[in-house]
C-alpha cells in the first residue's frame, strides 16, 4: 500500500507517526536498505539496478542523526563536493551556509569556518549540526535532496528561514522531506501520511487539511500546541 510518484523537480513530503515507516522509505531509495527488485525507481531505473557510488551522487542525503568529522566547519560542508580548496570554495560554502541559516551562528565563532568542531561535532549544538548537514548537501550538484527530520532540532522561526531559502535554491531539484512539524511541509506539491507502513493519506497542504482525516487531526493539534506556548 505504498506507491508513490514524485515528478522531477518537484517537492514531496512524507509525513506520520513515529515508527509509520518514513525514514524506512527514504532509506530504500539510497539502499540504505536494499529494496525487493522492481520496486523502487530513479529516472525509470531500478535502484537496485543503478551502481551505487551512481546512486549515491544522485541523492544528497541529510540523515536524522548527523555525522561531522573532526575537522574545519569548512571541510564538513564541503565534504562530498567536487570543489578544489581555496577561495572559490570557500565563497560556495558561504552561500550554502547562508541558505542554511548556519552563517548567522558561524559570524561568533573565533575562527569562522574555519572552526574546528570535534569529534562528531562536538562544540556544536543539535541545530548547529543539523543545519551544517543541510549546507554540506546544498554543496553537491545531487540532483535530488532526501530531508529526514532535518529541520527537528531547529526553533520554528529559523525553520521557516531555511525552507525559504531551499525553496529558491532548489527549484529545479526534487526534494523529499519527511517531518513531524507541518510547518515544514505545508508548501510541498505533494504530501503522503504513513500509517503502520501504508500511505493512508495524499494531497496537498490545503486539501488534506480539510479532509478530516490523520492530517487535519495532526495540524489541529500543532495548532493548539502553539496557542498554549503563546499563552
Amino acid at each position: 500500500d505504498v506507491d508513490v510518484h514524485v515528478p522531477a523537480g518537484t517537492t514531496l513530503a512524507i509525513v506520520g507517526a513515529t515508527g509509520s515507516g518514513k525514514s524506512t522509505l527514504v532509506h530504500l531509495l539510497v539502499r540504505l536498505y536494499d529494496p525487493p527488485p522492481g520496486t523502487v525507481f530513479i529516472d525509470g531505473h531500478d535502484v537496485r539496478d543503478v551502481r551505487l557510488a551512481d546512486l549515491r551522487r544522485a541523492v544528497a542525503f541529510v540523515p536524522q542523526e548527523t555525522f561531522l568529522f573532526s575537522t574545519s566547519l569548512e571541510e564538513n560542508i564541503a565534504f562530498g563536493s567536487a570543489d578544489p580548496p581555496g577561495e572559490a570554495r570557500l565563497a560556495r560554502v558561504r552561500q550554502a551556509a547562508a541558505i542554511a541559516r548556519l552563517d548567522k551562528d558561524v559570524v561568533h565563532f573565533a575562527e569562522g569556518y574555519g572552526t574546528r568542531v570535534g569529534e562528531r561535532g562536538l562544540t556544536l549544538s543539535g541545530g548547529q549540526k543539523q543545519r551544517t548537514a543541510i549546507a554540506r548537501a546544498l554543496m553537491t550538484d545531487a540532483p535530488v535532496l532526501v530531508f529526514d527530520d532535518a529541520l527537528s532540532a531547529v526553533d520554528t522561526y529559523t525553520e521557516e528561514e531555511i525552507l525559504t531559502g531551499l525553496r529558491e535554491a532548489t527549484a529545479d531539484r526534487t526534494t523529499i522531506i519527511v517531518a513531524h512539524r507541518i510547518s515544514a511541509v505545508k508548501h510541498a506539491d505533494q504530501i503522503i501520511v504513513l500509517e503502520d507502513g501504508r500511505i493512508v493519506e495524499r494531497g496537498t497542504h490545503d486539501t488534506l487539511a480539510q479532509a478530516g482525516g490523520p492530517y487535519s487531526d495532526l495540524v489541529r493539534q500543532q495548532q493548539l500546541e502553539a496557542e498554549l506556548a503563546v499563552s
